[in-house]
Formats: C-alpha cells, sequence, structure tokens
C-alpha cells in the first residue's frame, strides 16, 4: 500500500489518504496536529516515503511532516534557519533524499537545503539566478541537474547539482514559447520537458548532462487546447501527461529519444472535472492522479498505454481548489514520490 497527498485551498490545506494500485483511495487520514499557512499549493513525499514536504501561501511558505505509511503525519520538522523569501509553488527533494530545493516569488527565485532528519543550512544561491517569478523544479533522475521553470525569458533555467548549484547550462537554441510552468526529466535523463501558457503549451528537449540541451523536438501534432499548467513522465516509461485549461483536461504523449512526441493517447473515458493543475503518475506507472478546482477536486485512473476507469472518488473529498499531489513510495513494490508544481492564479 502507498499513500497520496493533495494541497487545497482550504483547511486542513493538506490532506492524504491511503492507495492501493486497483483499488484507489482509502479513508482520509486525519489532518496533522499544526496546521499550517492558508491556501496549500504544493505536496511532496521524500524519496523514502518518511517525510512529507507542504508549500503553501503563508510564511513560512514551507513545511515537512514526519510521515508514516499507514499512520500519517508525524510531528512537523524545525523550520529552516533562513525561510523562502515568500510563496513557493515546487519543491522537489533530490533522488538520493539528502537535498530539498523550493521555487519561489521573490530573488533568488530557487533555495535549496540539506536534508538529515531537518534542515541544514541553506545552500549559496546559484550564481545566474533565474529570470523572475519561479514556479516548477525537478531534479533529474540520476540528481546531476536541476531545473528551473519561471515566468520570464528564457523561461527555463538548469544547473548542474552537486550538493550545491553548479554554472548554468546554456539556454536552448530554440527557447520554450511563453511562461515556463512545470519542468521535469525523463526516466533516463535523456529528455527535458516544460509546459507553457502559449501555444503549443508543451516542449520538449533531448538532454545531456554535462552538455545541456538538444534541438527541440518537433510540437506534438495534437496540441494541449490552453494553459499548460503541469506535466510528468512516467517513471517506467516515456509516457509524459500534461495537466492544462480546457477540455479533455490531461493529455498524455508516448515520447522517443530523437523522435519525441508521439501520437497523442485517447482521452479517458470519463474526464476530470475541470482544470489540471497538477498531475503525477504513481512509481510504478500503473496509475495517474489529476487534481483541480472543482470537487471532488482529485481523481484518479489506472495506466496502462491508455487510461483505465476512473477510481471511485475519495470518500471524503480535498478541502477545496487542489494545486498539489504526490504519490508515496510503496515499500512492497518501490514506490517513489511524484512532486511537481502549477502557477498560482491571483
Amino acid at each position: 500500500m502507498a499513500d497520496i497527498a493533495v494541497a487545497s485551498s482550504t483547511t486542513p490545506f493538506i490532506q492524504a489518504y491511503p492507495w492501493t494500485t486497483a483499488v484507489g483511495f482509502g479513508t482520509k487520514y486525519a489532518a496533522p496536529a499544526t496546521i499550517l499557512g492558508s491556501n496549500g499549493l504544493f505536496v511532496s513525499y521524500s524519496p523514502s516515503g518518511n517525510d512529507l514536504a507542504f508549500a503553501f501561501l503563508g510564511s513560512p511558505f514551507m513545511a515537512v511532516y514526519a510521515w508514516s505509511p499507514g499512520v500519517g503525519f508525524g510531528t512537523k520538522y524545525a523550520d529552516p534557519a533562513t525561510l523562502l523569501p515568500n510563496f513557493s509553488e515546487g519543491v522537489a527533494w533530490s533522488p538520493s533524499g539528502n537535498d530539498i530545493a523550493a521555487v519561489h516569488q521573490n530573488s533568488p527565485f530557487v533555495t535549496a537545503y540539506p536534508w538529515s532528519s531537518g534542515f541544514g543550512t541553506k545552500y549559496t544561491a546559484p550564481g545566474t539566478v533565474p529570470a523572475g517569478y519561479s514556479v516548477g523544479l525537478s531534479f533529474s533522475k540520476s540528481g546531476a541537474d536541476i531545473a528551473v521553470a519561471h515566468v520570464n525569458s528564457p523561461f527555463v533555467t538548469v544547473y548542474p547539482w552537486s550538493s550545491g548549484f553548479g554554472t548554468k547550462y546554456t539556454n536552448p537554441a530554440s527557447l520554450p514559447p511563453g511562461v515556463g510552468y512545470s519542468v521535469e526529466f525523463s526516466r533516463d535523463n535523456n529528455m527535458i520537458a516544460i509546459s507553457s501558457d502559449v501555444t503549443p503549451r508543451v516542449v520538449a528537449y533531448p538532454w545531456t548532462a554535462g552538455t545541456g540541451f538538444g534541438t527541440k523536438y518537433t510540437n506534438p501534432a495534437t496540441l494541449p487546447p490552453s494553459f499548460g499548467y503541469s506535466l510528468f513522465f512516467s517513471p517506467t516509461t516515456d509516457d509524459l501527461a500534461v495537466g492544462h485549461a480546457g477540455s479533455p483536461f490531461v493529455s498524455v504523449y508516448p515520447m522517443t529519444v530523437g523522435g519525441g512526441f508521439g501520437t497523442k493517447y485517447s482521452n479517458p473515458g470519463t474526464l476530470p472535472p475541470a482544470n489540471s493543475t497538477r498531475v503525477a503518475f504513481s512509481k510504478n506507472g500503473g496509475d495517474l492522479a489529476q487534481t483541480s478546482g472543482t470537487t471532488p477536486f482529485v481523481v484518479a485512473y489506472p495506466w496502462s498505454a491508455g487510461f483505465g476507469t476512473k477510481y471511485t472518488d475519495p470518500a471524503s473529498v480535498p478541502s477545496g481548489y487542489s494545486s498539489g499531489v504526490s504519490f508515496s513510495l510503496e515499500p512492497a513494490s518501490g514506490f517513489n514520490p511524484a512532486f511537481g508544481h502549477r502557477r498560482l492564479m491571483i
């Protein structure tokens, strides 16, 4: 059994459920003893599944709770000595779990800390900071690189990572078309994708650690119909899910190294209820979850080279507009977290 957590707009702002593939949502866990902030923006389980990061609108803007599978929320860890300068819509754990990073609205736009049962001393900011308000964040699956999506050109910035930020990679020759909302690396670290607010709303490039961006892939034949809020690569295939505004609200494409976007998979039989603020695959690639601003606020589907029949909605739905979802590690089958982000629309 794994767990699934959701960030929402009304108290308690974060909620979580047991999760079982083929069954779906279990009975909601009790809320954490320490309820923080207003307007939950993002959640992410650590690689071990023993900690759960939560980003929200008010100071201190980010918190981490101890997590016990089958039990739920534990005690909140002490806040970092140096807080984020403003709210965060993306938090990422390094694959080792030894680092945690967050993007935010104010300079330096990305902040990272060592992690070992608590926050260490903040890493030095990158020498070249992202070009403005940053929304999306992702470590490569090898942990060798860290990517940031942001609102100003060049819309995506990538750094080597080795217990701190290295020198920024050269920008791609063909930039994303507009505001970078989300950025993710593929399972083998050989592709990188960015979602955006303008056509084609999702772009992808070959990626080589130490070298950087290759030539942009041709745009998908069937584009997302509107704002690309979020995206997520399957951890077991090269399928790429894009959460977007406009029906069908979620689009999934097979991807190939050297080829790029394949033909979009058929839409789910039961569409999500509204704009897809966040999408996430489970670690075994067998499930795909989506959050939105309309009840039931989170929906999920089995996934196997296409959508299965939508899982039954949780008996106790999240507390409001939901903008983050994360699957935890499942001890029996090696689950790992799914993380991502969307741009806050205020």
